[in-house]
């Protein structure tokens, strides 16, 4: 089984709990109605999910571990949402029924996973008739920034050894055709989408996130641990990303790529 890079540390959570179908999942929008039941692989913290429970008729949050699956629950309890429930599942054998959900949704969960074809088979089982499997993957080999710093350079880097050191593929957005195609999908609707961040508090955003995760999570201790770098390394980074964030010609984009797969 691979292992998550990010981890769940508060500097992780912290750039995850912003994400809603908005910002995260808009593709999938005209496919959400007030009859949907929605498999929500992944779930991570939550933000996602409980969005999704304002407009379909119910959710089912899924996550590896119950310690993963706590921060959605408890996010759903606080909005006193009532449509979710929630389980502990390896979606590479998902425990639910054959047709069971009209939308099965996973968003930046098959870059992460051992076996991304697997994973896409089981959503498609248990998909009922007609219905969609919907993914949207970062890409990081895409991820483009200016001004060029090579600390940036680095930290990219380093991010995809440790990802594919844990078993993922990074590069994933790129590969979702491919791997619906292998898992027996043909009606594949391919999409694009970025993550941009350039004004002032986007940029303060994202390149603090990223200075306070390079050095206090799971990544930061794996890459130690490792010796793919040192915690001098990791504190240049650090001061890299910071400096990104302070200039005014800051410029980030991360691209997606997003597929809606029928079943």
């Amino acid at each position: 089984m691979a292992t998550y890079t990010h981890g769940h540390h508060e500097t992780v959570l912290r750039s995850h709990s912003s994400r809603d179908i908005s910002n995260s999942a808009e593709y999938l929008r005209p496919y959400l109605t007030e009859t949907t039941a929605l498999l929500d692989v992944g779930a991570g913290p939550g933000s996602i999910t409980v969005d999704f429970a304002g407009v379909v008729a119910h959710v089912t949050a899924t996550e590896i571990d119950e310690s993963a699956l706590s921060l959605s629950r408890d996010l759903a309890s606080s909005r006193g949402l009532h449509n979710l429930d929630f389980a502990v599942e390896d979606v590479h054998a998902l425990s639910f029924a054959d047709d069971a959900f009209d939308v099965v949704h996973a968003h930046q969960v098959l870059q992460h996973v051992g076996d991304p074809v697997q994973a896409l088979r089981e959503m498609r089982r248990v998909a009922a008739p007609g219905g969609v499997v919907a993914a949207r993957d970062a890409d990081y080999a895409g991820f483009i920034w200016f001004p060029m710093l090579p600390e940036l350079d680095h930290w990219l880097d380093l991010y995809r050894r440790a990802a594919r050191a844990n078993g993922g593929e990074p590069d994933a957005g790129r590969r979702l055709l491919a791997w619906a195609r292998a898992a027996g999908f043909d009606d594949i609707t391919v999409t694009t989408s970025n993550w941009t961040y350039a004004n002032p508090e986007d940029r303060a955003r994202w390149g603090g996130m990223w200075a306070d995760r390079i050095l206090e999570s799971a990544l930061a201790r794996q890459l130690v641990d490792s010796e793919m770098a040192t915690s001098s390394d990791l504190q240049a980074i650090s001061d890299g990303w910071k400096r990104w964030a302070a200039d005014g010609d800051g410029w980030y984009l991360v691209p997606h790529g997003e597929i809606i797969a029928r079943a």
